[in-house]
């Protein structure tokens, strides 16, 4: 009689598991998990490193620099992929595991999936405390891991090596799952990776995964086609979610059938080509002024894949008073908010479902074409915007430059401070999805850590293609480690660093509040004894990659023509205007505090400035 168990250590039967896991990609059969990105201490290298060799050819690990950037990494990933596809990260105990974080809260508030193998204390505790331990004194089970609880979608800590059995097909459900996507989180006491059970065989064979599409209910369908056909200024927020939901298709035939105006969210940033005609630009804070034309002036608001974020929505500034939401989205939580009629539902099939019943309904015709005509001012403003030479050297310029030169299939990707708000306001889309801008966590370093996570996916898909980064010298200090790790695993980026002197946007919201400048520019930190700029170019250099500095868009422009010709990571490195270089259009209100009481004119007037339009915001719940 065959074997029908196999004897297996915890961390074997892990990765064995992870193995013979795969999707359907376009009719594709491809293994789910890509890979890994690892950084061995003495909390994972024993076991877990001795499972991962012996599947090395099949789960590519990438040797990360730092573990938060591992992290962005993998996010970026799962974002080129559209969820369809998720790495691991690997840490050992203590501060290896800590330094993800960070990055499990960026895939948490991106709905994000990305797992996580981390180290624990042992079981046992017999030889507590150990190196890098936590010690609770009246807790002794309450260690490091159980802090991502509050930033994982899917918390576990394996016990008992049969507890794999439940628990990593939970956690895949949880990274696959289009409604509750996030990051999944395994805790491994250093003991139990070690500790053998004998599985069985029909837990390692191979599984195919197909991502949950779920009809909208009947009922809210009604509703929501009975508030759509009364629409006399309807409109459409295109969020993140359209593409994660192959429902970019579907979208578009649904906008055109109906004529309704089209506005994109940051992460909906490549819903649209920016030449279509129903394409009316970004929404929000760092949107553009023909998107917020429409936003005010809406009465019927389809929200479809979007969270509706205070970016989108102006701190709910945008939209008028009394404005009908409707939102379409997987996750019943976004569905509901602001007292929108919610319509729980694959995007994908809920926008097939709505054109199916819209009969004949069309916008007001001249409701659709102010919005364009808004649109074409908007066209007007950043081709100004962008142009080289119409004021000191900008972020809008540099962005103007790469949109120009690049190829419609190359990845942007740019993350926290200036640059979210002008890649926004100021690309002009080329193709389906090749913007990734983060701004869901809105987190530092994302930059170049990201891009090569994404470079990684976008090798196995579309390998001629360029993935560029937009970054500010604040980011590129944070986290620049991933430079080096592009140049090691030959997985180019073409990275422009901007440098501002310091933290210039937050500089422009302190001087917009009525604050003096303190603490953000280099040049205005009193603990600074001696400002110098930082020598980028051979910092970049000392990592392996090609870098040069330039002194104008002209020259950035022949830069990055040698950076596409480049066969490995070139950096570019331009001096902007921290004060001059701003899109001064196309924002709404945001909502930050600001100090009630202030012996400081300046602040006291600023207050009394930002609190005037709070009279606009929505009290929906």
């Amino acid at each position: 009689m065959a074997d029908t168990t196999i004897r297996l250590t915890t961390a074997q039967a892990m990765i064995r598991y992870l193995v013979a896991q795969y999707t359907e990609i376009d009719g594709v059969k491809i293994r789910v998990c890509g890979g890994g990105f690892g950084i061995f201490g003495h909390g994972n290298v024993p076991c877990l490193g001795e499972a991962l060799y012996d599947h090395k050819d099949v789960l590519p690990l990438y040797r990360g620099q730092n573990e938060q950037g591992m992290g962005f990494a993998a996010a970026a990933y799962a974002k080129y992929h559209l969820r369809r596809k998720f790495m691991f990260c690997t840490a050992s105990a203590g501060p290896g595991t800590a330094n993800l974080l960070t990055a499990a809260a960026l895939c948490h508030a991106n709905r994000l999936p990305m797992l996580m193998l981390c180290g624990d204390t042992f079981l046992t505790r017999l030889p507590d405390p150990v190196l890098q331990q936590l010690e609770h004194f009246g807790n002794p089970a309450l260690g490091l891991n159980d802090g991502f609880q509050a930033v994982s979608r899917y918390w576990d800590r394996i016990t008992h090596p049969a507890q794999v059995i439940q628990s990593l097909p939970a956690a895949l459900a949880t990274l696959l799952d289009p409604a509750d996507c996030g990051p999944a989180f395994i805790a491994l006491p250093q003991d139990v990776q070690g500790w053998i059970y004998d599985y069985p065989l029909s837990f390692f064979e191979p599984k195919v995964h197909r991502i949950r599409q779920q009809m909208p209910d009947a009922r809210e369908l009604t509703d929501a086609i009975a508030a759509l056909k009364s629409a006399k200024r309807p409109a459409i927020i295109a969020g993140g979610g359209v593409q994660y939901a192959g429902a970019v298709k579907e979208l578009t035939e649904f906008s055109e059938a109906a004529n309704i105006p089209v506005i994109e969210t940051i992460a909906g940033r490549a819903n649209m080509l920016d030449e279509h005609a129903l394409n009316i630009g970004p929404v929000g804070v760092t949107g553009s002024d023909s998107g917020n034309w429409v936003a005010e002036r809406a009465d019927v608001i389809l929200s479809v894949g979007s969270r509706l974020q205070d970016f989108t929505t102006g701190s709910w500034t945008a939209f008028a008073q009394d404005a009908q939401f409707i939102s379409l989205n997987t996750a019943r939580h976004d569905a509901g908010k602001h007292c929108a009629l919610p319509l729980v539902g694959d995007a994908k099939l809920g926008l097939q479902a709505l054109m199916a019943e819209m009969g004949d309904y069309t916008a007001p015709a001249g409701w659709t074409s102010e919005a364009q005509a808004e649109r074409g001012k908007w066209d007007a403003y950043v081709a100004e915007n962008v142009k080289p030479g119409n004021r000191p050297n900008s972020y809008a310029q540099a962005i103007g430059i790469v949109n120009a030169l690049c190829d419609p299939r190359d990845r942007v990707v740019a993350a926290a401070g200036g640059l979210p708000a002008e890649v926004t306001a100021n690309w002009r889309t080329l193709d389906i999805g090749t913007v990734d801008v983060e701004f869901g966590f809105s987190c530092m370093g994302y930059e170049i850590a990201g891009a090569w996570g994404a470079r990684i996916a976008q090798s196995e898909v579309e390998p001629a293609q360029d993935t560029i980064v937009f970054t500010g010298d604040g980011s590129y200090m944070l986290m620049n480690s991933d430079i080096y790790s592009s140049v090691l695993t030959g997985k180019k980026l073409i990275v422009l660093v901007l440098d501002n002197g310091g933290f210039a946007v937050i500089n422009k919201l302190q001087n917009n509040t009525g604050n003096v400048s303190f603490n953000n520019l280099i040049a205005d930190c009193p603990t600074v004894d001696a400002p110098f700029s930082v020598d980028f170019v051979a910092h970049a250099a000392a990592m392996g990659a090609h870098s040069e500095k330039v002194a104008n868009p002209a020259e950035l422009a022949e830069a990055f023509k040698r950076a596409k010709a480049a066969d490995k990571t070139s950096v570019i490195v331009m001096d902007v205007d921290p004060h001059n270089g701003w899109t001064a259009q196309g924002h709404t209100w945001w909502e930050v505090g600001t100090p009630q009481v202030s012996e400081h004119a300046s602040i006291r007037d600023a207050h009394a400035d930002w609190e005037s339009s709070r009279s606009k915001q929505r009290r929906g719940v």
